[in-house]
């Protein structure tokens, strides 16, 4: 857990890691600048499925490290390259807000409002969700649709405390059909980072995934095959990272990102 070679792709996870809240991580944006300078890809990856990517980038960019839409990397959009590969022109049934949406169509799905016109039922985090509309997705689900999840967060941690996340609305979905999903994009899933690693043009040995949650960045990285990094500036600590099973710990242990380089 020592000194960090050279790679050609660094995944970076991002509030914990690269920012906190709305503060850089001291060095960050002179260590991605370094990566970037040696010729190595970068890419910014999110479960967070109500943001767009542009706004992600535009967050990064005023922080002093530029960064282009295609740079970042979000569950929706990992979703969408998924039906993209599995399916032609789908017909989608969500719950989610726009930023998943326009994934979707972008990727070539048809939107639809009814059980009885959906291929697929996307479960994602929507703030303004009805009864009706979880009823109608759960009529999908039953009547045979794939169940496809963005992320599995059951909550989402904000400066008061939680709120309800997709992964909430995954479980009562659960609940309801008896069903699992037949595919979910986000962390601690390998989709996200094989997304990443597609982008980059990147393979597993050559790709390390930084992050600061062990239950989702790490866990992801590990799934991917990809080399991994636990920052100490989030939400896990060095002893949390100690007391794993040899076989679940990352690669390396750094105090930040700053020690990448």
């Amino acid at each position: 857990m020592g000194t960090v070679p050279p790679y050609a792709g660094y995944i970076f996870d991002l509030d914990g890691t690269v920012y906190l809240g709305k503060q850089l991580i001291p060095g960050a944006d002179e260590t991605i600048a370094t990566l970037r300078g040696r010729g190595a890809r970068v890419m910014f990856v999110s479960n967070k499925p109500i943001d767009t990517r542009a706004n992600y980038a535009a967050k990064l960019s005023s922080l002093g490290i530029p960064t282009g839409v295609d740079d970042v990397l979000t569950s929706p959009l990992a979703l969408a390259d998924y039906i993209r590969e599995h399916h032609d022109a789908p017909a989608c049934i969500v719950v989610g807000e726009e930023p998943v949406l326009e994934e979707l169509r972008n990727a070539g799905c048809r939107i639809v409002t009814t059980a009885a016109e959906a291929d697929i039922a996307v479960i994602s985090w929507d703030r303004q969700t009805t009864y009706d509309k979880l009823e109608e997705v759960f009529q999908a689900i039953r009547a045979g649709a794939r169940f496809y999840v963005t992320n599995p967060d059951v909550t989402c941690p904000v400066e008061s405390g939680e709120l309800s996340d997709a992964g909430a609305v995954v479980a009562y979905m659960e609940a309801a059909s008896r069903r699992r999903p037949d595919h979910i994009a986000g962390k601690p899933y390998p989709a996200l980072a094989q997304a990443a690693m597609a982008r980059m043009g990147t393979q597993p040995p050559g790709t390390i995934l930084i992050g600061d949650r062990l239950q989702t960045d790490l866990k992801c990285g590990k799934a991917a095959g990809c080399a991994t990094a636990t920052v100490l500036t989030g939400v896990s600590s060095r002893e949390d990272v100690l007391a794993l099973p040899e076989a679940d710990k990352p690669d390396y242990i750094l105090e930040s990102v700053a020690e990448l380089v």
